[in-house]
């Protein structure tokens, strides 16, 4: 399936969680702070600088999303609608699965520069708005069928596999890596122990890829190992690589029936911001607010 639609889901979160991180940011700065955060030579700045001028950037922006949570807190609490650990955690795998494994979720992460509890948080609102105007967007199977034959070639899965891999930089590294892994040492933790990449702390794992993702040395080796089998070292630019695949994705063309589903939650998804907002300005009307931001 295409890495488009595979990620709409994710980047909804990791788009939303940004304004998150921006409303921890701009609390956390509590006026009065003469803490230095920052020195330019003799020069310093302190929080209540950074205060200020995160105050004048997105004050009225953070503020209204602070709002907007506080009102959506309260409709949920009248609702009986709290999203359970089980229910985030579910929302948390997908997104897993939608970045290409741990390791893509964590580098996901670090982009954008925040926490796992600011995704927690996120999804944990975004769940509450779901169960307070879900029931009032409406999807037809004639809209579902309509979306597949016109993105019919997203569907396609493409031939894939998972692997992982051990990387160094020299050949006296990786006959050592060799001998080791031909004395049954486990090719996880060899992975931790050696590899110069990324990949290590996941034990080497590089996730499902098809074919034109990776370089052309690795991939040619790769797609051709039988699951579970260790490949001869692969030299590239990087290093040398010892591949193994864990697991294989048969190529398959685009099934209706199958994807009914994920359509259904992509139109749903689509829906969703302008459902939402109309409801959110109907209720927001019911408050009594105060903003001194406001122009």
């Amino acid at each position: 399936m295409s890495k488009l639609l595979d990620m709409k889901k994710t980047y909804k979160y990791i788009l939303l969680g940004v304004v998150l991180v921006m409303v921890l940011g701009v609390t956390a700065c509590s006026s009065g702070n003469k803490e230095v955060v920052a020195k330019v030579n003799d020069q310093v700045i302190t929080k209540d600088e950074l205060y200020e001028h995160m105050l004048k950037q997105n004050g009225t922006q953070v503020l209204e999303a602070l709002i907007a949570e506080k009102i959506v807190d309260e409709e949920a609490k009248k609702e009986g609608i709290e999203p359970s650990k089980k229910e985030i955690e579910e929302e948390i795998e997908k997104i897993k699965e939608e970045s290409g494994g741990e390791q893509g979720f964590q580098q996901l992460l670090q982009y954008y520069g925040y926490e796992l509890k600011d995704l927690e948080a996120n999804i944990t609102m975004n769940l509450k708005i779901k169960g307070l105007v879900g029931d009032d967007i409406e999807i037809s199977d004639d809209e579902i069928k309509d979306y597949f034959d016109k993105n019919r070639e997203n569907f396609e899965q493409e031939e894939q596999v998972r692997a992982r891999h051990i990387l160094v930089d020299t050949e006296e590294e990786v006959k050592e890596v060799q001998e080791k892994l031909a004395q049954g040492e486990d090719f996880e933790e060899l992975a931790k122990e050696y590899s110069k990449d990324t990949s290590a702390q996941m034990g080497g794992d590089l996730g499902f890829f098809h074919r034109g993702e990776m370089i052309k040395e690795f991939e040619e080796v790769a797609f051709s190992l039988e699951i579970g089998k260790i490949s001869e070292p692969v030299k590239s630019d990087f290093g040398y690589h010892i591949i193994r695949v864990d697991e294989r994705k048969e190529a398959k063309e685009a099934d209706f029936a199958e994807h009914k589903d994920l359509i259904r939650e992509i139109l749903f998804e689509d829906k969703l911001p302008a459902v939402y907002q109309e409801w959110y300005q109907a209720k927001y009307q019911e408050y009594n607010i105060t903003n001194k931001l406001a122009k």
